[in-house]
């Protein structure tokens, strides 16, 4: 593809969003929705905010890209290690990067997960960005549970083996999610990365910093229904018992093709559960 060039015009329309109160973050989505490719809308805001913020001291550069998680797979016959057992992948994306992983979890530790977490379910709540707090959200009709990390030997086994999986500290995933849908319950599509234009989201990352990562795990079968659908890529993961799905996010920003729901159950129902990971040591 052709590269495109950056000129005093471009300079001078950015610096004139700038002024008008726009978020770096709203004036890359306007470039990307108007044609310019990604990487060059960025070095175009970067540079000419680092030069505006020089003089003026009121913008900042869109969030720089950051390391990810990148499991190492040699290839199609071969598993990805993930410490005390090699996962198969069924399918693989680059861009997003997401890879559907076969027996992440054994049948018998699926049914633990789910009897452990089965008394503890209360109606599930999301990040409020505003405060960095949380609430219950009509976007997610789930009953959820999160273990403390840590919390006991198969807690620790399934933090240990997403942490070699993914090739990532394990000091930097939050603690382990267990979520129920019923018939008819579903989470609609989002994004896990915490967004920067947000209030609260400065209270958020200071536990850690940004979300890099995520990985689902199925710990049952649905009748009917219930996968992770990724509407940006087309793409939906049937929801089968052990199996997971993992993808990861360099940018807070919607061109990470990350935006990802739970699709309604028809019948019976789903369990999940799901770890986050960060930049650096979760506390």
């Amino acid at each position: 593809m052709a590269s495109q060039p950056i000129t005093d015009a471009l300079r001078q329309w950015i610096v004139t969003q700038a002024s008008a109160g726009q978020t770096p973050q709203a004036v890359l989505k306007a470039m990307v929705d108007a044609g310019w490719q990604e990487d060059t809308a960025i070095a175009a805001l970067e540079e000419t905010l680092e030069g505006h913020l020089a003089r003026t001291g009121t913008a900042r550069a869109p969030a720089p890209e950051l390391v990810v998680p990148v499991p190492r797979w040699p290839g199609p016959s071969e598993g990805i290690d993930a410490g005390d057992r090699r996962v198969r992948v069924l399918a693989s994306l680059e861009k997003p990067r997401i890879l559907v992983l076969e027996g992440f979890l054994s049948q018998d530790e699926c049914d633990a997960l789910v009897e452990q977490a089965r008394p503890r379910l209360t109606r599930s709540e999301t990040v409020q960005t505003q405060t960095g707090g949380s609430e219950v959200n009509d976007a997610r009709t789930s009953e959820g549970m999160f273990f403390e990390v840590g919390e006991d030997a198969l807690c620790r086994r399934v933090e240990a083996r997403t942490a070699a999986l993914m090739r990532w500290p394990l000091e930097n995933g939050e603690a382990l999610q267990v979520l129920r849908y019923g018939p008819g319950a579903q989470y609609l599509p989002h994004y896990d990365y915490f967004d920067l234009n947000e209030p609260g989201t400065p209270t958020i990352l200071a536990r850690g910093g940004q979300r890099v990562g995520t990985l689902i795990c199925y710990l049952n079968t649905p009748a009917e229904g219930g996968g992770t659908v990724f509407p940006d890529v087309g793409l939906e993961v049937s929801a089968i018992k052990g199996n997971a799905v993992f993808f990861s996010y360099s940018r807070p920003l919607a061109s990470s093709l990350t935006l990802h729901g739970g699709a309604p159950v028809v019948a019976g129902e789903k369990w999940v559960l799901t770890r986050w990971v960060r930049e650096r040591a979760f506390g």
